[in-house]
């Protein structure tokens, strides 16, 4: 047991190991992490449609390569080739700089993400992770939220409306949603007290924080999909109502980009998700010290837990209808944010109480428990909503309001009441019509 304990460094080991990596070793470690994006995009791709396909009862992409599965990679040896359309009325400055913000933070983001534990790569004992910042939280939120703007200024650059309504949708988005994922982690950085990714996984040791913050960890997961643009939030894209939304005039390997850096979004937050709340690199239920938490099979751990969050991903597309954007926005303003803010209060609650031995840990959930108790039934008492009068206009859920059942349609509006008027006076006032005598002298011979 003692070499297996001491196989799991600690905070300042781990940063003692990054430091002495030698060149050629942090090349390969970012050339790998570069590389995951663009792989995994292929790959999600041909999955994404296959398994939508599946759900859809139709057999998706089928042709190219054994099963289909190289349909993908044959798209993205098509797109660089494609001619590429710019408008005449666009910034072509910023055209051509919107798609690189978007794809190039979201490759730098996996840096920090700790794949695994500490492995020996041809003979040189390292940590699977690039970078262990010690704000590595906030480098990865502000990469995930930078590549947004991306969005924003392709709509704004592309001079045309349905990309610029887009764009907007996407600066409302990064607004609400970025808020509350960011509220979402502050549940996890109070029990972890460290912002740093590596020290949240080691902090999982003794329960995940998926069900020890279980609030915090939904809200994360309903941000994360706001926060990529994927259905039921693909607003900016809403292909029924803005045509293709901010990537309407863009082709060729610039709309590449933009695939590029939706599907590597998604892999950086569900990566950051797996870190967070699901104990990163560690096998369930077993010890750090344990013979499945050592070498490389953390690895294929963090893989699996990786790959069940980009399905949830698919199966939300293959499920759920795209919202209107006025309930994606009372989503986020009046639902999220309220309870994230609510729920970090009681965090602090109880983690003052439980550090001032107060109370313990059972009593807290019971005291928690009457508490909700309490609550659920003041609401039950609380007297029921008033029934509109007879006279009263009913609303949609928008707010817009709807012509009574009785409503009685006139037969002509008054514009054109007004216009047969006008020809009746016209009528009267022209001159009648008289025959020449030559016509009636025809007529007599």
């Amino acid at each position: 047991m003692t070499p297996l304990l001491s196989q799991m460094p600690d905070a300042a080991e781990r940063a003692a190991l990054l430091a002495d990596d030698p060149l050629w070793l942090i090349l390969i470690k970012t050339v790998v992490i570069l590389l995951i994006g663009p792989i995994l995009t292929i790959f999600l791709i041909v999955w994404e449609r296959k398994a939508v396909g599946r759900m859809q009862n139709r057999p998706g992409p089928n042709r190219v390569g054994p099963g289909g599965y190289l349909q993908s990679l044959a798209d993205a040896i098509k797109l660089p080739f494609k001619e590429q359309i710019i408008p005449d009325t666009a910034d072509r400055k910023v055209y051509f700089l919107a798609p690189v913000i978007s794809a190039v933070p979201a490759l730098i983001a996996l840096a920090a993400i700790p794949f695994g534990p500490v492995v020996s790569i041809f003979g040189e004992r390292t940590v699977l992770q690039l970078v262990d910042l010690p704000v590595g939280v906030l480098v990865i939120l502000a990469c995930s939220s930078i590549g947004v703007y991306g969005l924003v200024l392709a709509g704004w650059s592309s001079g045309s409306p349905y990309p610029l309504l887009g764009g907007l949708r996407s600066a409302a988005q990064v607004i609400s949603y970025e808020i509350a994922m960011g509220l979402s982690i502050v549940g996890v950085i109070l029990y972890a007290g460290s912002m740093s990714t590596s020290q949240i996984v080691d902090s999982q040791q003794s329960g995940w924080y998926f069900y020890l913050l279980l609030p915090s960890f939904v809200i994360y997961l309903i941000s994360m999909v706001g926060e990529t643009n994927r259905a039921p939030f693909d607003l900016p894209e809403a292909e029924s109502e803005l045509v293709g939304g901010f990537h309407t005039e863009y082709s060729s390997m610039k709309f590449a980009m933009f695939f590029l850096a939706e599907y590597v979004n998604m892999v950086i937050v569900s990566a950051f998700a797996t870190t967070l709340f699901l104990g990163g690199w560690k096998f369930p239920f077993v010890g750090a010290d344990h013979a499945l938490n050592q070498g490389w099979l953390p690895l294929l751990w963090f893989t699996a837990k990786l790959f069940i969050l980009l399905f949830g991903f698919i199966w939300l597309r293959g499920t759920l209808p795209r919202l209107r954007y006025d309930q994606f926005m009372r989503l986020g303003w009046k639902v999220l944010v309220p309870v994230n803010l609510v729920w970090i209060v009681v965090i602090v609650s109880v983690r003052a109480i439980k550090n001032s031995g107060g109370l313990s840990t059972p009593q807290i959930l019971i005291g928690g428990g009457a508490l909700i108790l309490v609550v659920v039934i003041l609401s039950l008492l609380l007297p029921d909503k008033k029934i509109p009068e007879e006279d009263y206009v009913p609303v949609t859920g928008g707010g817009f309001p709807v012509p009574p059942l009785d409503l009685q349609v006139p037969e002509h509006t008054p514009r054109q009441k007004a216009l047969a008027k006008a020809e009746a006076r016209a009528a009267k006032r022209k001159p009648a019509a008289v025959s020449s005598g030559r016509e009636a002298g025809d007529g007599d011979s």
